[in-house]
């Protein structure tokens, strides 16, 4: 009786955890591949606006990239927010470059995207000095 007692507040207790240990929900991400030296680019700083208005950005979060040069944590997804519409993510590229003591053409890149729906949405890019690209991935 006592093992069935003990086994009950066990699982009792177990799975209280599993309701308060649930992982937040983010909608959107970003990536940075410097396919110069073909690593993840860390360290560099992402700014996340979301537009007002035809003429009014509004800065809604940053973040740095961490060592595999990631952001996963753009825009909560809580169930009480709808997070449609323009976004602009502006990777601050000039202090990533200089920190290896390069040049580069681009001092920041803009890419400005559209979320319509309520999945997840990745905005990687593929960086160089002279150049990048972009796409959704997922």
């Amino acid at each position: 009786m006592r093992k069935i007692l003990l086994l009950t507040v066990l699982f009792a207790f177990l799975s209280s955890l599993q309701v308060f240990s649930q992982e937040k929900q983010y909608q959107l991400s970003s990536h940075i591949l410097d396919i110069n030296t073909g690593y993840p680019a860390k360290d560099v700083k992402i700014s996340l606006h979301k537009m007002e208005t035809a003429d009014k950005w509004v800065c809604i979060d940053e973040k740095t990239t961490d060592s595999n040069g990631r952001v996963k944590d753009f825009l909560l997804q809580d169930g009480k927010t709808d997070n449609k519409g323009i976004y602009k993510l502006t990777f601050h590229t000039e202090p990533y470059f200089k920190s290896q003591d390069k040049e580069s053409f681009y001092p920041f890149i803009e890419v400005v995207f559209e979320i319509k729906d309520n999945s997840h949405y990745h905005v990687p890019i593929t960086l160089s000095p002279y150049g990048y690209s972009t796409y959704r991935g997922n």
